[in-house]
């Protein structure tokens, strides 16, 4: 990518993904390849690659006006006990396939949707009858993502001592109340502080919370005192993302349907608030740990699920509309409930669509994954891979240095503060040309 073709995402923020968390685009995902995707998943794994498990939660008690994940609102108890029963159901025909290989799991991950919508009697339920099939005692890391308003003393204890979650992430995104409003969060900042005394009392091993720069109507008074907040927290680890605009948003349908002004803050604007967050929390000895997340304790907290995930390693996607990746296969869950509930009850598998990645590509996956942490070495891909990505992209490489958002030294390619705060737009540069310009999505 040129900086020239960087303008578009180093100014407005426009409709359309930014934020790249596979390759190939999943536009470019499809039925043909299940085929592969089911043989991939009979068939033993591929030698001791890690193994990992997501669940997806799909509730929340409202949708987020910048929300394009998979969720449903409004929906009753039986609503939610139908799906607890399937997804149940799923993990034991999952327990079932040859790539599980006795192989135990690296690590969990509810997300969501608000995993933490659930009762504290329904997350008991879930983690013992998943334990009938499975089990995640050993893991290295157990994530469950939270909204802040869902929480009750009592579920926080269950999370900690029945679900065995070590990794616990808050989506604050803002303490501000007139803009959780203005964006359509459920929960307010009150909610975040009487939520913060029962998770600080149940001692997890690490605590993160999320923030969004660049929610409609951040201003920088505000964002400083985002930051101010979140320094008196002191939780472990923080995670920024920039905020975007996939094509499934309440705003993006007002933006292209009814040809309004973009509300959301231009990009060079948001890298700056995060520039900014990363200043002022490395003052309070917190070190970058990719582009998006600080650490309070490097030597204490890792992220099994990011880094295994980058690496290759094998995640099987439970839920609807899930996504998993399998001996180097690519796949998604159905993304429609009802196809997703028919496909279990009917004892197969809900898988939807699905990718065989080449050696080259998954080369390219683990190395603009990687990328976002901060740094890559040569060595690794070159044992890895037999590549030589320096040489392989050496006029990418050498554009981004010249524009100061790279450095070359040695085994080692790294982010400069100008890359860490512009990483996602860096990426696209090295997809093969049939994805260059196509929607991600």
């Amino acid at each position: 990518m040129s900086t020239v073709q960087t303008d578009r995402v180093e100014n407005k923020t426009e409709v359309g993904s930014y934020f790249i968390s596979n390759y190939p685009p999943y536009s470019r995902w499809n039925v043909d390849a299940l085929v592969d995707v089911r043989k991939a998943l009979d068939s033993p794994p591929h030698g001791t690659t890690p193994l990992g498990l997501y669940l997806h939660i799909p509730f929340c008690r409202k949708r987020c006006k910048f929300c394009y994940f998979k969720v449903f609102t409004d929906v009753n108890a039986a609503d939610v006990q139908r799906y607890v029963d399937v997804l149940c159901k799923e993990i034991s025909l999952v327990s079932q396939r040859e790539v599980m290989g006795k192989r135990p799991f690296r690590f969990v991950y509810f997300g969501g949707g608000t995993p933490s919508f659930l009762s504290p009697k329904q997350l008991t339920s879930l983690a013992e009858r998943l334990r009938e099939h499975i089990s995640w005692d050993g893991a290295e890391e157990v994530t469950f993502e939270c909204e802040p308003g869902t929480l009750s003393e009592t579920k926080v204890k269950t999370l900690r001592e029945h679900v065995g979650v070590t990794r616990l992430s808050l989506g604050i995104e803002n303490f501000s109340d007139k803009l959780l409003e203005e964006n359509g969060r459920a929960h307010l900042s009150k909610q975040v502080f009487t939520a913060w005394d029962w998770i600080s009392a149940a001692q997890f091993p690490n605590v993160n919370i999320d923030l969004i720069s660049g929610m409609v109507g951040e201003t920088w008074d505000n964002w400083r005192e985002n930051i101010r907040r979140t320094v008196e927290l002191s939780p472990d680890s923080v995670t920024i993302y920039q905020m975007e605009l996939p094509f499934n948003t309440v705003y993006s349908a007002d933006i292209l349907g009814n040809k309004i002004e973009t509300p959301v803050a231009d990009w060079p604007t948001k890298r700056a608030w995060v520039d900014y967050a990363f200043t002022e929390l490395a003052a309070s000895g917190y070190s970058i740990s990719s582009a998006y997340t600080m650490v309070k304790d490097a030597s204490k907290v890792n992220f099994s699920y990011r880094d295994n995930l980058w690496m290759g390693s094998d995640l099987l996607a439970t839920g609807v509309a899930s996504f998993g990746h399998i001996s180097g296969i690519h796949y998604q869950n159905f993304a429609d409930l009802d196809k997703y509930y028919a496909a279990i009850d009917n004892d197969s598998l809900p898988l939807g669509r699905g990718y065989v990645a080449t050696r080259h590509q998954l080369l390219v996956r683990e190395m603009i994954l990687l990328l976002k942490r901060g740094y890559l070495s040569i060595t690794h891909f070159r044992d890895k891979f037999g590549v030589d990505i320096a040489k392989q992209w050496a006029d990418e490489w050498a554009e981004y240095v010249s524009a100061g958002w790279v450095a070359i030294s040695g085994d080692s390619i790294t982010l400069t503060r100008e890359g860490l705060l512009r990483a996602d737009a860096l990426l696209p540069a090295f997809f093969e040309a049939e994805h260059q310009g196509v929607r991600y999505t």
